[in-house]
């Protein structure tokens, strides 16, 4: 089976070749960010390397993606990107200042401008006490961090993780083109 690339084989009015919203989304994205001279890199937890994917897509991306970090395991959320163990501790992994702390390391560790990042619950069991669907997304700016929790979904655990990953893109989007 070929690699999903994000098309859906019809064609889109809006000039997206038949992008998926995603695609679209990572299109105008990396068009923004080459625009300003700016880069962005990823910090993924349950989306697990999606986000990178999506952000990798695009023609012209390698201009303005520097790179991700999955952070499956709760150690090298604290030890790689460098949050707060006390607070994982006190709230867990799944929390907005978690996807917060992330998205700040990440964008530490790369020197990117943007650093953008997901944690949630993909399930199929509650983690942290939140429960299946509980998703926080962050992206961090050179003079803000904003994050967020988009509207928690039931479902299997791609549908979970590709709106995360989606959610992110739009968050990253709306910062970039607040218009």
């Amino acid at each position: 089976m070929p690699p999903d690339t994000g098309r859906t084989g019809h064609g889109g009015q809006d000039g997206s070749r038949g992008l998926d919203p995603a695609g679209v989304l990572v299109r105008q994205i990396t068009s923004a960010l080459a625009a300003a001279g700016h880069s962005v890199a990823a910090a993924e937890s349950l989306t697990g390397g999606r986000l990178a994917v999506a952000l990798s897509d695009a023609p012209g991306s390698g201009a303005t993606f520097l790179g991700g970090v999955v952070a499956y395991a709760t150690d090298l959320k604290t030890g790689l990107l460098h949050v707060d163990a006390a607070l994982v501790g006190e709230v867990g992994a799944v929390h907005p200042e978690v996807a917060a702390q992330m998205a700040q390391g990440v964008r530490a560790l790369t020197q990117a401008t943007y650093g953008l990042a997901t944690t949630g619950v993909a399930g199929p069991a509650p983690q942290d006490g939140q429960p299946v669907g509980t998703v926080f997304v962050a992206v961090a700016a050179p003079h803000a961090t904003i994050a967020t929790q988009p509207e928690p979904r039931s479902g299997h655990r791609n549908d979970i993780q590709n709106d995360a990953v989606l959610a992110a893109l739009q968050l990253l989007h709306d910062l970039l083109r607040p218009d």
